[in-house]
């Protein structure tokens, strides 16, 4: 059990794996004190999730698990094991975290009144929190996941591949979401993409505490 643990964990470095679930923690942070109050949302698998509940009745308990499962799966065949390993823990942090922030009203409900701010602020915790996951090789959402591989299989840069999927999701959102909430989501997706896309592109170390690191990316 022991050696097939290492075996497993085999070039990744602890400091990494830190890293992975603070970053989590970070964009669970924004999501619950930012997106959840203020009313700009964000593309992707958490916008068709809502989309299916509003024009359908299906819970995005169930789409959202459904369509995480998909996007995790394909990651996986196309990314290998050490995408596997970041994004458990990267899930686990943004959950466990979220989980806790519940627990604690909002600390800037009056965001909900400045929807321009809401978009800049939204922007930074996704970019910088989901940046540091998939710089490192993981993805803490379906969405990540599906950039991730979509952006290995085109080789087009990720920002590219998250403002498309945001963009067609936010169109689709158009049928029961008013114009003007559109137009701050998109201001914040471009942006998160775009920071996404800079964090991912920075350098990795090739060794940490003397041992070789796995390079992604």
């Amino acid at each position: 059990m022991v050696s097939r643990l290492r075996a497993l964990f085999r070039g990744i470095p602890p400091v990494y794996l830190l890293i992975s679930f603070l970053s989590s923690a970070f964009l669970a942070f924004g999501l619950y004190n930012v997106h959840a109050i203020s009313g700009v949302t964000e593309g992707g698998v958490l916008g068709l999730t809502l989309l299916f509940d509003h024009h359908f009745g299906i819970s995005p308990s169930v789409s959202g698990f459904l369509m995480n499962v998909l996007c995790y799966a394909m990651g996986f065949r196309l990314l290998g094991r050490t995408f596997l390993i970041y994004s458990a823990v990267s899930t686990v942090g943004f959950s466990l975290s979220y989980r806790v922030y519940e627990c604690f009203p909002p600390l800037w409900p009056q965001i909900a009144n400045l929807p321009l701010a809401a978009a800049f602020a939204g922007a930074l915790f996704v970019g910088v929190g989901a940046g540091l996951c998939v710089r490192l090789g993981g993805a803490p959402g379906g969405d990540d996941a599906l950039a991730m591989s979509l952006s290995h299989v085109t080789r087009q840069p990720i920002e590219r591949i998250y403002l498309l999927s945001d963009l067609i999701v936010l169109l689709l959102s158009l049928t029961y979401i008013p114009l003007r909430r559109i137009a701050w989501s998109l201001l914040t997706v471009t942006l998160s993409g775009q920071l996404i896309g800079v964090i991912q592109r920075l350098p990795l170390p090739e060794k940490i505490f003397g041992k070789r690191v796995v390079k992604h990316g």
